[in-house]
């Protein structure tokens, strides 16, 4: 297949290896970040909270999560730049923006590894800088044509010491157009077409999940080290940290545990309102799902539900809940 993307290749080829930054953090890192991190992934390592603990250990003192290192430097939800930054400037294009003037405007993530060199502790001022480190040739994938952008962020300390590197990799695609279907009397009326619901994100931890709904069934992973029941999905166990996992079957009985009902942004593929319940299975797990066959002022917190396994289309099938009736 021919490339006409020359001029746009060698823009972006100009870019590769250009330091961007650095991009600062707004606060030192400090002790109550590091708590709320560890509460929301559910990582109870005392090195990182216990400060008698710490204190007690070869380090000293309370370290952050390493994983954690990107968290420090991120703009924050209004995307203004932290003070002491160096923005990007005209003579330093983002490929990204490059790829979107040309038409890739579509984006996924590939992969994110990190390479961490020592801890960063609470004090601790963290900056990174950004630099493009490969562009691959024009791919053709199942997604659609696009190029995959590596992306190298180092991270340094207060005393420019490299504490952690990040390679992002994404691919930046344009979606097929989809083919034109021969127009039908339904399609030369007034009437749209409603909608299909958007398509689950698919990966090897969670492909089991959807081909159990496509049989009927409603799977539940469950680590084999130490029985414990997960949902969603995952590669380790996050109380145990084992990798060895298989699923069971659950019997689809459980009660409402928390519950919405969707009002804004109306959803044209769902009913509006749009009731959305967090289940708890009788199993002990929880899931997130839709809720049927019930008007979303009668939902209660403790109502026992059923799942109903619903096919919405020809590609999708869902675990539904409705309410046990007497």
């Amino acid at each position: 297949m021919e490339n006409n993307n020359k001029e746009l290749e060698a823009r972006m080829a100009a870019t590769i290896g250009v330091e961007v930054g650095p991009q600062r953090s707004w606060d030192p890192v400090n002790l109550p970040m590091i708590r709320h991190w560890c509460q929301a992934m559910g990582d109870d390592n005392p090195m990182y909270t216990n400060l008698e603990y710490a204190e007690q250990s070869d380090q000293g003192s309370i370290i952050a999560p390493p994983t954690m290192i990107q968290a420090w430097t991120m703009k924050g939800v209004t995307e203004t730049p932290a003070p002491g930054s160096v923005p990007r400037t005209e003579e330093q294009p983002y490929v990204l923006d490059m790829l979107d003037e040309a038409g890739y405007v579509s984006v996924v993530a590939v992969n994110c590894d990190q390479e961490y060199f020592s801890y960063v502790k609470p004090g601790d001022d963290i900056s990174h800088t950004m630099t493009i480190e490969s562009i691959s040739e024009l791919k053709h994938t199942a997604l659609g044509e696009g190029y995959f952008v590596t992306e190298l962020w180092t991270f340094i300390n207060q005393d420019n010491e490299k504490v952690a590197e990040m390679r992002f990799r994404l691919l930046k695609f344009k979606a097929p157009q989809q083919a034109q279907r021969p127009a039908s009397a339904d399609s030369q009326s007034n009437k749209p077409k409603a909608p299909q619901r958007p398509r689950p994100g698919l990966n090897r931890d969670n492909a089991f999940f959807w081909e159990g709904l496509k049989q009927g069934r409603l799977l539940i992973q469950r680590c084999t080290s130490c029985q414990t029941l997960r949902h969603p999905p995952s590669p380790m166990c996050p109380s145990c940290q084992s990798l060895e996992k298989d699923v069971v079957e659950a019997s689809g009985k459980g009660v409402v545990h928390s519950f919405v009902n969707l009002h804004h942004p109306a959803l044209p593929a769902f009913d509006d309102p749009n009731p959305i319940a967090l289940v708890e299975l009788e199993e002990g797990t929880r899931l997130v799902a839709g809720l049927i066959n019930i008007e979303p002022e009668d939902v209660r917190i403790g109502m026992p539900v059923k799942a109903e396994i619903t096919q919405c289309d020809d590609e999708l099938t869902l675990a539904l809940f409705s309410p046990v009736t007497e």
